[in-house]
């Protein structure tokens, strides 16, 4: 089987699972983020490190909109189409057309809320918190704009989406029918459309900004595969534990910021081993989020081979 089979194998319930498929994501240089040179940087890496799938990095942030400072500012948020998309767009098409028929090809999916974050320079928490219905209208064209992108990427035969939440940690709103009211339902209209059109979409539950108390919030959001990190305020969860409370498969088991960027080879082989051993029946290797830039790639490429081999004994 080529690689597509053999991850999309890890969503068959009814088969075993023999393979360990394994994948590991960071930003490229800058001088790598767009046209060619960004096409060329991900199927160099992917070559390189051995990884299963390709997961397009989204470098196209929304830009700072400084006017936006109070909650009714957010009526004047702009709706981006087509044309504010076409550097990704670009990468999307030109990255199917070379190794779809190998590998499932993944985009990376900004949730509007964390897109408000970057129009308001991360005021959008305090504005929903100060008025969540005005503020609402600005998640509303986020959300209209991000359907945009995501349609086009399905037209260019994508496979998938990588989609990133946040909003939900223990520090962001106090009051958690803010986040229910006016992050959660936003999320879900992308995902259901994402759910509805491709064939492998991972829900991805940032802790890039802070933990988690509870992951309920989440257990309904779409994904046929579930990443999040594992610690939470009051306890440590396992992979298994993750897998059982979203009834899907897990993709994690490595400390984006441990032995995978500064361990030996033989560091990462038994920290690689062990995730294995204590890995859900259904299950792929990988951080629990972003891994710093600056790793070096034959880490990476130690880590997914043993992952294979482990698999192959």
């Amino acid at each position: 089987m080529n690689k597509r089979e053999l991850v999309l194998d890890v969503l068959n319930k009814n088969k075993k699972q023999e393979y360990t498929p394994a994948a590991f994501f960071l930003h490229f240089d800058e001088n790598c983020h767009r046209g060619q040179a960004a096409v060329n940087k991900h199927l160099e890496y992917f070559r390189h490190t051995g990884m299963d799938f390709v997961k397009i990095q989204y470098e196209n942030v929304f830009p700072v909109i400084a006017e936006i400072k109070k909650p009714d500012d957010w009526a004047e948020m702009p709706l981006y189409k087509k044309d504010f998309y076409e550097d990704p767009l670009h990468i999307v098409d030109s990255l199917v057309q070379r190794i779809k028929k190998e590998a499932l090809v993944i985009m990376t999916l900004y949730s509007p809320y964390m897109c408000a974050g970057h129009t308001s320079r991360g005021k959008i928490t305090d504005h929903i918190k100060e008025g969540p219905e005005k503020t609402k209208k600005g998640m509303q064209i986020i959300t209209e704009s991000l359907m945009i992108f995501v349609k086009e990427c399905i037209k260019l035969g994508i496979d998938g989406f990588y989609h990133s939440t946040q909003g939900g940690e223990s520090d962001t709103f106090d009051d958690p029918a803010l986040f229910k009211e006016c992050v959660k339902p936003y999320d879900l209209i992308l995902m259901k459309e994402i759910e509805r059109s491709c064939i492998f979409n991972i829900l991805h539950i940032c802790d890039y900004n802070g933990s988690y108390s509870d992951l309920t919030p989440f257990l309904d959001y779409p994904g046929h595969v579930v990443s999040c990190g594992l610690e939470l305020r009051s306890e440590k969860l396992t992979g298994k534990d993750v897998s059982r409370m979203f009834e899907r498969p897990y993709m994690g088991g490595l400390d984006r910021k441990g032995v995978i960027v500064s361990g030996s080879k033989d560091q990462i082989k038994k920290a690689v081993e062990a995730a294995l051993q204590s890995a859900p029946e259904k299950f792929i290797l990988g951080a629990d989020c972003t891994i710093p830039s600056e790793v070096n790639w034959d880490n990476i490429k130690t880590a997914i081979e043993t992952a294979h081999a482990y698999s192959s004994d």
